[in-house]
């Protein structure tokens, strides 16, 4: 749903910060509202800022120091906090992400008690699958709808180089579990880095085909934590398109994309990859961003909501939730700090800066 605030706006652009009003008209929705009339109705959650890779575009190679347990948000907490954004914020998709969150031993535990929130969201996982093999049953059985599985590589020697672990075989293995056990479709997140999986475009594509499961090409952004990304240099939706169809046609797929931040396309393969067809998405948050549909909140392990992928900082609600507050306050706090999204992550600004937090922090 989109509000109008009545504000005077340039063609083209959002209104300047300094003609917004600081808090939500009295008369606006009761959802998470912003300033720019997007409302939030997607929630990613951070279940652990921990990880058992090391991805060269998300953590350094000795890693980061891990969230004490005691400021991490409990099975409770977390589950209290969703429900109020289920039930009284309009949130209608919930999103576990990480660090990994097949590392929270109550994980299971979690998506069924979240899955039985009234009304009932559709619940998903990111996950990169080591040790999904073990686990995709129950958590379907216990009411997770779907996963979408981080994997660059489909070379052991790739996939090393990347994510600086040996561990391609279980990720495989998890994704074929998935798939088995209904969570489907199992959606393939990939991101590529120039000179080293670029060139795999096409083969991630037609494995993925082969297998039923819907392929994602992200490009890099920049939350790394060694802050070597660099502008003029990352693997671009359009060098995506490029590779791609060396051995795929590919056409605008006819599906409204409605706030979601992949843009679709039908595959068709060509050649040795002829009888291959489906779908394949480009997620170009960088190149072509889609911040004026953005209707994603976020949360993280320790109960910050960020408004943006790329804020500056968050709205803590452990510490008030910790300190008694209601529902009311709480949700209070969520629409108030949703209300201060700004109109775009501004990686294109001169004065941009990276967020301290990396994306292993901050949850996907």
């Amino acid at each position: 749903m989109t509000v109008s605030l009545g504000l005077p706006t340039m063609p083209g652009r959002a209104p300047a910060d300094d003609l917004l009003p600081a808090r939500p008209p009295s008369d606006a929705a009761p959802g998470l509202l912003d300033r720019f009339g997007r409302t939030a109705t997607d929630l990613r959650v951070s279940l652990t800022d921990k990880c058992n890779l090391r991805c060269t575009y998300c953590m350094p190679a000795e890693g980061l120091p891990a969230l004490p347990r005691e400021q991490a948000l409990d099975a409770d907490e977390i589950v209290r906090l969703v429900g109020i954004g289920v039930r009284d914020l309009g949130v209608r998709q919930v999103r576990f992400t990480g660090g990994e969150p097949l590392l929270r031993a109550d994980l299971i535990d979690i998506v069924r008690r979240v899955a039985a929130i009234d009304p009932r969201p559709e619940v998903s996982l990111t996950t990169n699958a080591i040790g999904l093999a073990h686990r995709a049953q129950a958590l379907a059985d216990a009411g997770l709808d779907r996963v979408n599985v981080s994997l660059d590589s489909l070379h052991a020697e790739t996939f090393m180089k990347v994510s600086r672990r040996p561990f391609l075989d279980k990720v495989l293995a998890g994704v074929d579990a998935a798939a088995a056990a209904g969570l489907t479709p199992v959606k393939i997140n990939a991101v590529l880095l120039p000179g080293i999986n670029d060139h795999e475009a096409p083969d991630l594509l037609a494995w993925a085909l082969r297998g039923g499961h819907e392929l994602r090409f992200i490009e890099q952004m920049p939350l790394d934590a060694d802050r070597s990304w660099d502008r003029a240099s990352f693997v671009t939706s359009r060098d995506i398109h490029s590779l791609i169809a060396t051995r795929f046609d590919l056409s605008p797929a006819d599906v409204e994309r409605d706030g979601a931040p992949a843009e679709l396309f039908d595959a068709v393969g060509r050649g040795d990859d002829a009888g291959l067809a489906g779908r394949v998405g480009i997620i170009a948050s960088v190149s072509e961003p889609f911040c004026a549909d953005c209707r994603r909140t976020r949360m993280t392990a320790e109960g910050g909501i960020r408004s943006c992928l790329f804020s500056g900082g968050e709205t803590g609600l452990r510490d008030l939730l910790r300190s008694g507050a209601s529902d009311l306050e709480l949700a209070d706090a969520w629409r108030g700090a949703m209300w201060a999204k700004p109109s775009g992550h501004g990686i294109d600004d001169p004065d941009f800066v990276q967020p301290e937090r990396t994306m292993s922090a901050i949850g996907g």
